[in-house]
């Protein structure tokens, strides 16, 4: 079973994803306040996810949820720069899961504001 992740879009996100396909899977949530990006989770990666991040959950509506911001901005930035949503970018990005989860340990100290 597949599950879910909102990528969630300020200006400079869309940006960095304009002229690509990705931009085209651009939704509006809460009444069109905000937008993501919503990626597909295959199971195989949401599990990885799930046993290497402790806060990480699915919710009722079958999204991955609770990750880190770490680990958001990681799926991000490969999607920017692959300019998709498939399954390599999940593979990209977690073969980089041991920088990532040194970025994540901080977040329990101090959460970092969204880059601007």
């Amino acid at each position: 079973m597949a599950y879910n992740m909102a990528l969630l879009l300020d200006s400079a996100r869309k940006e960095k994803i304009k002229g690509t396909p990705v931009e085209q899977q651009i939704q509006k949530l809460f009444g069109g306040e905000v937008e993501a990006v919503i990626m597909e989770i295959p199971e195989e990666h949401a599990k990885k996810i799930l046993d290497e991040f402790t806060t990480a959950r699915i919710d009722s509506r079958g999204f991955l949820e609770d990750i880190p911001v770490a680990l958001k901005r990681a799926i991000f930035s490969e999607v920017a720069s692959k300019g998709s949503t498939g399954p390599e970018v999940l593979d990209a990005t977690l073969a980089k899961l041991d920088e990532i989860k040194e970025e994540a340990k901080k977040e329990s100290e101090y959460i970092p504001p969204p880059e601007i």
